[in-house]
C-alpha cells in the first residue's frame, strides 16, 4: 500500500525570503531608470565646483557659479541630441556600432572643442540683439542665464520626444527672448533673424537635394550595373576623393577658423590637394578590398564602410569646434560680465569654461546620445553605407556652398534633410526608374528561369505603392522589406514642426524665465 506524503508547503521564512528578493529586483529596476539623469547631475555639480574654485574671491562668484551649472547642463543636452547627426547614419548604415559611434564622436568632438573651439565668441549668440541695448551687467547677466536656461529646457524636451533640433535656433531664441524682456523688441536684430529663419527651408531642403544627387549617381554608375565591381573600381576611388577634397575645405572654413584666418582661395587650394591625396591613397585601397568581393551589392557597401567611419569623426571634430560656442558663448559672456563690470562685443574665454563645454557636449553624447542617434540612423528611413555616405558628403558640401554664399545653415536641419532627401529620392527612384525595373526585370528573369518562362521586360513591372509587381506576384524581396525603405511620415512631419516651433518656444521660455528672475531680485 503506497504511503501518502502530505504536500510540501514553503515555510514562513521562504515566503518572506521571496518577498524580499522580488522587492530587490523591483528596485533594482527603478533605480536603473535614475543611474543616467544621476550621472548628469553629478557632472553639473563637478562644473560648479570647478567654477567656485576658478572664481573664487570674485564680488559675483554665486552668479558665475550658477551659470556655470546651466552651461554645462546646456553642453550635456547638444551632446545627447546635436551630435547625432554626425554618426546616426553611420550607425544606422551598421558601418559601425553605437558603442563604435559613440567613443569616436566623443573623442573629437571633445578635441574640436578644445583644440578649434577658439578663444573669442560674440557674447551675443549670432549678433541677434545688440549688446549695448542691455549695457546693465545685473541685467545682461540675468537675460544670459535665461538664454541657456530656456534653450537647454527646449532641447532636453526635444530630446525626451525624439526630435533632432537645432541647437543654434534655440539659444537664438533664448537670446532673442531675454533681450525682448529686457529692452524690448528694438533690442533684436530683426535682418538677423529673418536670416535664420530662411535657413529653416535652405538648411534641409539644400542638404537633401545633394544628398539626393550622389545617391542617383552611385545607382547609376554603379549598383545598376551587370559588372557592380569593376565599377566601384572606377568610381568609389573618385566618390572617396570627393569626399576628401570637401572635408579638407570643410575642416579649413569651419574647423579651425578659431585657430588661424584662411582665404577663400586658400581654402580652394587645400580642398583640391585634399581631393588628390584622397585619389592616391583610395585607388589601391580599393582595388586591394574588391579584388575577393562577389559581384553583388553587399559587396559594395563593404566598400563604403571606412569612408563613412573618416566622415563620421571629422564631422564631429568640425561641430565640436563650431556648436560649443551655443554652450559657452553666454557663459562666457556671464564670467566677463561679473569679473570686469561692462558689457562688450567679444571676450575671451576661460580655459576652464572651454573644457565644461567641450567635455559636457561629449559626455551628454556618451550618457544620453543613443536614443537621437536610433533616431536619425534607423528610424527616418532605411540606410546603408553607401547612402550613409551621401548623407556625411552633402553635409560638409552644404556647408561649404552656404558659408561660401553667406547663407546661415543648422548642420542638425542639414543632416536630417539629407536622410529625409536620400529616403524621399529612393521612392521616387523605385516607382520611376527604368534603369531599376530594367535590372529587376533581368535579375527576376535569372532568378526563375525556366523552360516555358519568357523573358520579361521592364513594362511587366509595375510599382504598387509596397512593391513590384510582375504578372501580379510580388518580386525580388517581401513587403515588408520593401516599405523600410519608405520614409516615416510621422517622424517627418514630427521632426519638422519641431524645426519651426524650437526658435518661439525658445524664445517665449527665455522671456518668461527671466522676468521670473527678474521678479526675484
Amino acid at each position: 500500500m503506497r504511503t501518502k506524503h502530505p504536500a510540501l508547503k514553503k515555510s514562513t521564512l521562504d515566503k518572506d525570503l521571496d518577498k524580499f528578493v522580488h522587492l530587490e529586483e523591483a528596485t533594482g529596476f527603478l533605480s536603473r531608470g535614475f543611474v543616467l539623469p544621476g550621472l548628469g547631475f553629478l557632472f553639473i555639480v563637478l562644473s560648479g565646483v570647478v567654477a567656485a574654485i576658478s572664481v573664487t574671491g570674485e564680488p559675483r562668484a554665486a552668479f558665475i557659479v550658477a551659470a556655470t551649472a546651466i552651461g554645462a547642463y546646456m553642453a550635456l543636452n547638444i551632446g545627447a541630441n546635436d551630435v547625432a547627426n554626425n554618426v546616426g547614419p553611420a550607425v544606422g548604415s551598421r558601418a559601425m556600432s553605437i558603442t563604435t559611434a559613440l567613443l569616436i564622436a566623443a573623442v573629437f568632438e571633445s578635441a574640436g572643442a578644445l583644440i578649434a573651439g577658439g578663444d573669442v565668441v560674440s557674447t551675443i549668440s549670432k549678433g541677434i540683439i545688440d549688446p549695448q541695448t542691455v549695457s546693465d551687467p545685473s541685467v545682461f547677466i540675468l537675460a544670459m542665464m535665461a538664454a541657456l536656461m530656456s534653450s537647454a529646457l527646449w532641447i532636453n524636451l526635444a530630446t525626451w520626444l525624439g526630435a533632432p533640433v537645432s541647437t543654434t535656433h534655440a539659444i537664438v531664441g533664448g537670446v532673442m527672448g531675454a533681450g525682448i524682456a529686457a529692452s524690448g523688441f528694438g533690442a533684436v536684430e530683426w535682418p538677423i533673424l529673418g536670416g535664420i529663419a530662411a535657413s529653416w527651408v535652405i538648411s534641409p531642403v539644400l542638404g537633401g537635394v545633394i544628398a539626393a544627387a550622389f545617391l542617383a549617381f552611385i545607382k547609376t554608375f554603379i549598383v545598376y550595373r551587370q559588372d557592380k565591381i569593376a565599377a566601384a573600381r572606377l568610381w568609389v576611388p573618385i566618390l572617396i576623393a570627393v569626399m576628401t577634397g570637401a572635408f579638407s575645405a570643410y575642416l579649413a572654413m569651419k574647423g579651425v577658423k578659431k585657430i588661424i584666418h584662411l582665404s577663400p582661395l586658400l581654402i580652394l587650394l587645400i580642398g583640391v590637394a585634399g581631393c588628390a591625396l584622397g585619389y592616391v591613397a583610395a585607388k589601391p585601397y580599393i582595388q586591394r578590398k574588391s579584388a575577393s568581393l562577389p559581384n553583388r551589392n553587399q559587396s559594395l557597401r563593404r566598400l563604403f564602410q571606412l569612408p563613412l567611419i573618416i566622415s563620421a569623426a571629422l564631422l564631429s571634430f568640425a561641430h565640436g569646434a563650431n556648436d560649443v560656442a551655443n554652450a559657452i558663448g553666454p557663459l562666457a559672456a556671464i564670467v566677463h560680465v561679473a569679473e570686469f563690470g561692462a558689457v562688450t562685443a567679444n571676450v575671451g574665454i576661460p580655459i576652464w569654461v572651454m573644457m565644461i563645454g567641450g567635455l559636457g557636449i561629449s559626455f551628454g553624447l556618451v550618457v544620453f546620445g543613443a536614443k537621437l542617434i536610433r533616431m536619425v540612423g534607423k528610424q527616418i528611413t532605411k540606410l546603408n553605407p553607401m547612402r550613409a555616405y551621401c548623407v556625411a558628403l552633402s553635409a560638409a558640401i552644404t556647408v561649404i556652398i552656404a558659408s561660401a554664399l553667406g547663407l546661415p545653415v543648422s548642420s542638425t536641419h542639414i543632416a536630417v534633410g539629407a536622410v529625409f532627401g536620400v529616403g524621399f529620392f529612393r521612392e521616387w527612384y523605385t516607382a520611376n526608374s527604368r534603369r531599376r525595373a530594367d535590372y529587376m526585370a533581368r535579375k527576376g528573369h535569372g532568378q526563375h528561369r525556366n523552360k516555358t518562362a519568357k523573358p520579361l521586360k521592364s513594362s511587366d513591372y509595375a510599382y504598387t505603392g509596397d512593391m513590384f509587381v510582375a504578372d501580379g506576384a510580388a518580386v525580388a524581396g517581401n513587403p515588408e522589406a520593401t516599405r523600410r525603405k519608405l520614409v516615416r511620415r510621422q517622424h517627418f512631419i514630427s521632426i519638422v514642426a519641431a524645426w519651426i516651433v524650437t526658435v518661439p518656444a525658445a524664445t517665449l521660455l527665455s522671456a518668461l524665465i527671466f522676468l521670473a528672475m527678474q521678479s526675484l531680485g
